[in-house]
């Protein structure tokens, strides 16, 4: 019996240079396809897949390779363009007929079949023959290992447990495929051929191989944009200010160091530079187009763009999915054409990007104004937005290291931009302005990551709404935004209200150090400023040291007395320097000076108002050889309100930073493949929710409730509770973040207020503790007013147990704890509701890598 076509499979992949492929489960179409693809192969691809010489395939071959039927017998191809450039495929064991010349069907890139069952093997039904052919101009691109992972993907959704595949000694490159997957291996050596059996059961392993070849190949396709050694600008419009000149302006202006192409269809020449009728006709390579054509024109454009060669597209021009449904199908055939060819699209409907290194001096944009050379790596959605974005970085003297503008954001996202920024050198800080969330799991894992290592600031907009901007590529958010706000707090995102605070935390970040702990010193010349910006200090709950009020009468030396003696203090983390003059010119001008020498040789953090300058003044500035600002250099702010609150936000974070990432503890007593059990039989037959004849989530009864607890070492006393505080836990799955779980107390007051604590799953031992921490009535569980404090530690291991149960289980559609009676003996869950529904697919965390 043949299964449905199976279009889930079907994904697009960034390869290990940073192109492109599409992946599909192959069709009995594609018998040309494949004919070409086998005739573009060297002898030795064909030998080390067949063992033998095989010059061309028989018509019975081909029948039988491109005639599968999706479940004991799947194939997946990889294209590029029109052509095919790779295939893998498993046939369960038993299951292969033999050729037309007697021999087995299947092998490796470089293996074959074995020939008959293996001892053992034939009574086995959930071990596959698993076999790869990657065309000779295409290998070391990675298509190996992605194949892998899609087709073990597939396994799995068909109950393979276990792929066999057989490798010539020498055929090195497929080897490493297998052995550097991650799964757990066997090998053993029989008449001359390398045998593999791999467990295709997820292990940490297997996950970490994923991400790390994710992370180099994103990043990869991200620098190829920023970094083209040649531009065209197809619809170099010769109108003044129209959209088409102003990037080829700024591209001339900004001295981009490659050839500029303007292609205008009748033009000999626009800005001066000659033009070309088409970007087909340039004599030499094209690496990046930016494309500035009407939207009924794009699809030719990127057409010609993919016989060019040109390896990422800018697409500026508006008439996508901003307009509607008419523009949104236009922007989802420009993305599946471009991904297709093996192209990156940033846009469309989009500002631009921008790379300030020296040897690129790259200003695709349409902004007039470009920050210079610094440390920050900004990335915004909103093309409207970015010109002014772009404005303020300037006016406040901050540098940019890049800077993209995603518009639509159809393809490349602030995700892929997080991938390249964590190994870039250029950039210290990250910035985002966002719209929406994409693939929301993805950005909290990458944040986490990156924020390790970087700060990541970001301002999310439509907190009203949780809403999606129209023409966004995304799903709007289920969550109330304050449970949005903590999952960034738990990946470590210092999440700002507005641009202004997100150029505050900027400015301390790209250029001073990060504080050791929460203890401020507040220097000022003005008894009011010093109020003002201790108060905003005790609000926001950092521990003031004395104030040092030097008087409207100090100078320079005083300044510079005690700022040394308080950057020499060790109860001080950071020092807030207030100056404003008694007069209008009538103050020691060396103050600035002072203030700047010792911030450049400190190692604490210093902010200042001074004379109430907004940025980075050049009088506190630690001047590179560019002019711009260098580390050391001092931000200023136009009150001590705001120099507070930003020093706080860097605060926060550095104590994020400096605790310790938790592990994921062992729990004893826990029966996941029973657990998984349960969920198949309780869910009836058919695709998921609302697709296949499931009409949504399926409550189950009270009995399978506890019976699925059990498996996960959670026992549930029922009845009454006799005393202790009562608590609420909720897990539910939800289609952006995944598994998300949910810790408040229990009660009318509670839900009132929505005091409820969010965290990812699974739970780290440290998330687990700081949930508990984390909401409003804390004191309750932590010894309220003489209270006894409840057994914390039973309460985290309660939730840890949950949160797994959760994770591992994305059928759980919601499960509801409540009440949790906690007490200083232990907890106990009195009561429990649980619903449950077919996920729409595998969470991109457990899913082989696609884009979205």
């Amino acid at each position: 019996m043949t299964e449905r076509y199976p279009d889930q499979w079907e994904a697009d992949v960034v390869l290990s240079d940073g192109g492109t492929a599409h992946l599909r489960p192959i069709r009995t179409g594609d018998a040309e396809l494949l004919r070409d693809f086998y005739a573009r192969l060297s002898p030795e691809s064909i030998y080390y897949r067949f063992f033998s010489p095989r010059p061309h395939l028989s018509d019975r071959d081909v029948e039988h390779f491109t005639g599968v039927d999706h479940d004991r017998r799947v194939a997946l191809i990889a294209t590029i363009g029109e052509e095919m450039v790779a295939v893998v495929r498993y046939d369960r064991v038993g299951d292969q007929p033999e050729t037309a010349d007697g021999g087995r069907t299947e092998a490796a890139d470089g293996g074959r079949a074995g020939e008959g069952d293996r001892p053992g093997e034939g009574d086995r039904p959930e071990t596959a023959e698993v076999a790869f052919l990657v065309e000779d101009a295409h290998q070391g691109r990675g298509l190996g290992p992605v194949l892998l992972e899609h087709i073990a993907a597939a396994a799995r959704e068909r109950g393979v447990r276990r792929f066999v595949a057989s490798v010539l000694p020498d055929n090195r490159r497929m080897t490493r495929v297998f052995r550097e997957a991650g799964y757990r291996a066997e090998q053993r050596f029989e008449e001359g051929v390398i045998e593999l059996v791999l467990d295709l059961e997820p292990t940490d392993t297997s996950l970490e191989v994923m991400t790390a070849r994710e992370h180099r190949a994103e990043s990869r396709s991200i620098q190829r944009l920023l970094f083209p050694g040649s531009v065209a600008v197809i619809g170099a419009s010769r109108a003044e200010h129209s959209v088409g000149q102003t990037v080829l302006r700024n591209l001339l202006a900004g001295d981009f160091s490659g050839p500029v192409y303007p292609v205008h269809p009748t033009a000999v020449a626009v800005a001066g530079v000659r033009a070309y009728p088409s970007v087909l006709e340039i004599p030499d390579d094209v690496d990046l187009a930016v494309v500035a054509v009407r939207a009924d024109a794009v699809h030719e454009v990127v057409e010609e763009c993919a016989s060019k060669g040109v390896r990422g597209l800018i697409v500026v021009s508006s008439g996508f999915g901003e307009i509607g449904d008419d523009g949104r199908g236009r922007q989802e055939e420009l993305v599946r054409l471009a991904r297709a060819y093996g192209m990156r699209v940033v846009g469309p409907n989009c500002l631009g990007i921008a790379n300030t290194d020296a040897d690129v001096r790259l200003n695709a944009t349409l902004a007039p104004t470009m920050p210079g050379r610094g440390p920050v790596g900004f990335f915004s959605q909103s093309g409207a937005l970015g010109i002014a974005i772009l404005q303020r970085t300037a006016e406040r003297g901050l540098g940019l290291s890049t800077f993209v503008s995603a518009g639509n954001r159809a393809d490349v996202s602030g995700n892929d931009l997080m991938q390249y920024w964590e190994e870039d050198p250029a950039t210290k800080a990250v910035l985002l302005y966002l719209e929406s969330l994409g693939n929301p799991r993805k950005f909290a894992r990458l944040a986490r990551r990156l924020g390790r290592r970087k700060p990541i600031v970001a301002v999310k907009s439509g907190r009203s709404t949780q809403g999606v901007p129209i023409g966004h590529a995304a799903r709007a958010l289920t969550l109330p935004d304050h449970a949005v706000s903590a999952l960034f707090e738990q990946a470590g995102v210092i999440r700002v209200e507005d641009l202004s605070e997100l150029f505050d935390v900027a400015q301390v970040l790209a250029y001073q150090p990060l504080p050791a702990g929460d203890r401020i010193a507040i220097i000022d010349n003005s008894n009011s400023l010093g109020l003002l910006a201790q108060d905003e200090a005790v609000a926001l709950g950092l521990d003031v040291r004395p104030r040092i009020d030097l008087g409207p009468r100090a100078g320079a030396d005083d300044y510079e007395a005690a700022l040394a003696s308080a950057l020499a203090d060790e109860t001080v983390d950071a020092v807030v320097a207030l100056f404003t003059p008694p007069t209008i010119g009538g103050y020691d001008v060396r103050v600035p000076e002072k203030i700047m020498r010792l911030a450049a040789r400190a190692s604490k953090p210093i902010v200042a108002t001074y004379l109430g300058k907004e940025g980075m003044p050049a009088d506190l500035r630690v001047t590179g050889p560019d002019g711009m600002p260098a580390e050391g250099s001092v931000p200023s702010y136009p009150s001590p309100e705001d120099a507070v609150r930003a020093l706080a936000y860097v605060i926060r974070y550095a104590q994020w930073r400096q605790r310790p990432a938790g592990r994921m503890p062992e729990l004893d007593g826990v029966d996941r493949d029973r657990a998984r059990a349960l969920v198949a039989d309780w869910l009836p037959a058919g695709g998921p929710a609302g697709e296949g004849g499931v009409g949504g989530p399926v409550e189950a009864s009270s009995d399978q409730a506890v019976e699925l607890l059990a498996c996960y070492g959670i026992g549930v006393a029922g009845g009454e509770g006799g005393g202790g505080v009562p608590t609420r836990i909720v897990i539910r799955e939800d289609h952006s973040f995944g598994a998300v779980i949910s810790f408040g107390i229990a009660g009318e007051t509670a839900a009132l207020l929505d005091d409820r604590a969010y965290r990812l799953s699974p739970l780290a031992d440290v998330d687990a503790a700081e949930m508990i921490r984390a909401i409003r009535t804390a004191p309750l569980l932590l010894g309220h007013r003489g209270a006894e404090p409840v057994n914390l530690a039973a309460l985290e291991e309660l939730l840890l147990r949950a949160s797994r149960l959760g994770y591992d289980l994305p059928e759980v559609a919601r499960l509801e704890l409540s009440p949790v009676m906690a007490d200083a003996s232990g907890v106990t869950v009195r009561d429990v509701t649980l619903s449950l529904a077919r996920p729409l697919g595998p969470r991109p965390e457990l899913g082989p890598r696609r884009l979205s």
